[in-house]
Formats: structure tokens, C-alpha cells, sequence
């Protein structure tokens, strides 16, 4: 069942955040107009099968908003719109003309979403997901993170303002405008790390022997047997009870190394175990 059925969205977002949460919506069922620059949006160009993806099924439009023509294109498509997403700083979206207070009296029915990089006094200090990772602690110089986890929570945190605000709709016959601050979606993802859960010395980093990375004949496994019935069943299955002691990590390096990290994965999958080899990107 498609729940946002007969949704009109228009988006401005450009990179990763905006168009991820845009193609969210979509699969549930909300129409939606892609709106950019002349130039087009830089994620074309850098990752070309990804952005098919993320525009699938959705009308893109190249608009100079620069210019009357170009402005007066948008606010069509915004005449009828029940959601906007944009991910312009706030005073490129003044200059624009499309800032919430200017857009609220123009179209009182139309609920937006603000992609930002920082939340507010900082909303203008610009940013990527890069600088967010390294803000918030994220990094291991001189490595570059694996994945966008800035843009990508903050995708998912759009896609949550904007079934907020389109249900508040629904409710009182309001619109709504929410802020989405990048660097606020990724600090909230970080919870685990300020807990000290996955810190050093954590539970979750290398405080417990069976729910670690090891070494295997060929390749690498990760180990997630958290739970007591996870330890029992692989215990049980190595015949090793000597796994019980204190410190069970060198034994377990040990035996891993006798299989492949194929084979541990297959052997685990037949046991019912959460054993995986590693993939690199």
C-alpha cells in the first residue's frame, strides 16, 4: 500500500541528504519534482548510478532561480505542493524568496523542511559530512569515513520531519516548517559512543571477546554473539568450554584461524550463530 498516495513534494535538495530522503518518500507513494540548477546537482556526475537511483520515478526539472522565469516556474509547482524540501543555507533561501515565513503567506497548505548543516545560532557555518564526522569524534586520521553517516542519518531524519508535519496537516489543517540540522541527526547517532558503549574499553568496541573482529585462515570475521544463548550455542559447537574463563580472546583467535572466513560464515549460518565474513568496500 503506497500511504502517501496523491503527496505532491518539490525539492530543492541538492547531494545526498535531501534527494535520499526524497526517494524515501516516494516509495511511499508521494510524487515528486526534482527542481535544480542549470548546472545540475554535483551527485550526478560523482556517482551517476546511485543519483538514477535516488531520482527514480521522479520528474527532474534544471530551473535558474536566479532569474523571474525560473522563480515563477517553481512557485507553479509550489501552488499545488504539499511538501517542500529544500537544503540551502537560511539566507540563500531569503534571497531567493523561498525562505518559510515568505512561502507560508504565499501557500498556507505547504509544510516544508529545511535541510541545514548546523543547528541554530551556527545554521549559516557551512559544513559537509566530512566536517560533521570530524566534529562529533567520528575519524581516524588519516582514513576517510567508509560511508556518508551524516547524510544518510540525516536523510532519515527528514523523511521523520516530513511525516510529522504532513500528519499534523492531516490532523489540524496546519502547515509546518522543521529544521533538519545534519550535524544534530549524526550526534544523535553517536549516542552509543558517548554512553562509552562502543568507546575503548567499551562493550561494544573491545571489551567483550564475543562481539570483536578476528582474524581468520583467509580473511576476516566479525563475531556478534551478544547474547548468553549466542555463547552457550558457540561454546557448544567448538566443544571448547574453556571459552568460559575470564579472558576467552586469545583461544578464540586461535581457532578462527583454522577455517576460512567463507567457511566460518557458512558454518555459523548451519548453526545458527551471528558469524559474517568481513567485506571490505
Amino acid at each position: 500500500m503506497k500511504f502517501l498516495q496523491d503527496i505532491k513534494i518539490v525539492s530543492l535538495a541538492l547531494n545526498a541528504p535531501g534527494p535520499a530522503a526524497a526517494m524515501r518518500l516516494v516509495k511511499m507513494g508521494a510524487e515528486c519534482i526534482k527542481v535544480e540548477p542549470p548546472s545540475g546537482d554535483l551527485l550526478k556526475s560523482a556517482a551517476p548510478a546511485w543519483y538514477a537511483e535516488l531520482t527514480e520515478n521522479q520528474k527532474v526539472v534544471a530551473l535558474d532561480l536566479k532569474t523571474g522565469e525560473g522563480r515563477e516556474q517553481l512557485h507553479q509547482f509550489l501552488s499545488d505542493a504539499n511538501l517542500l524540501i529544500t537544503s540551502f543555507r537560511p539566507s540563500a533561501l531569503q534571497r531567493l524568496g523561498v525562505d518559510w515565513e515568505t512561502l507560508h503567506a504565499k501557500y498556507p497548505r505547504l509544510c516544508v523542511v529545511s535541510i541545514i548543516g548546523y543547528p541554530a545560532p551556527e545554521e549559516e557555518v557551512p559544513g559537509h559530512d566530512l566536517t560533521y564526522q570530524a566534529k562529533l569524534g567520528l575519524l581516524q586520521p588519516p582514513e576517510m569515513p567508509v560511508t556518508l553517516h551524516a547524510d544518510m542519518a540525516g536523510a532519515e531524519r527528514c523523511v521523520s520531519a516530513a511525516l510529522e508535519l504532513l500528519l499534523h496537516f492531516t490532523r489540524t489543517g496546519e502547515a509546518g516548517h522543521i529544521y533538519v540540522s545534519l550535524y544534530e541527526a549524526l550526534q544523535d547517532f553517536t549516542g552509543p559512543l558517548a554512553a562509552g558503549l562502543t568507546a575503548p574499553g567499551g562493550m561494544l568496541r573491545d571489551g567483550f571477546a564475543f562481539y570483536s573482529i578476528y582474524q581468520a585462515a583467509e580473511g576476516w570475521i566479525a563475531l556478534g554473539a551478544l547474547e548468553p544463548v549466542f555463547v552457550k550455542r558457540l561454546v557448544d559447537e567448538l566443544q571448547m568450554t574453556s571459552l568460559l574463563r575470564d579472558d576467552p580472546r586469545k583461544e578464540l583467535e586461535q581457532v578462527f584461524r583454522t577455517r576460512t572466513a567463507g567457511e566460518w560464515e557458512q558454518w555459523a549460518r548451519d548453526r545458527d550463530l551471528p558469524i559474517v565474513e568481513i567485506r571490505t568496500p
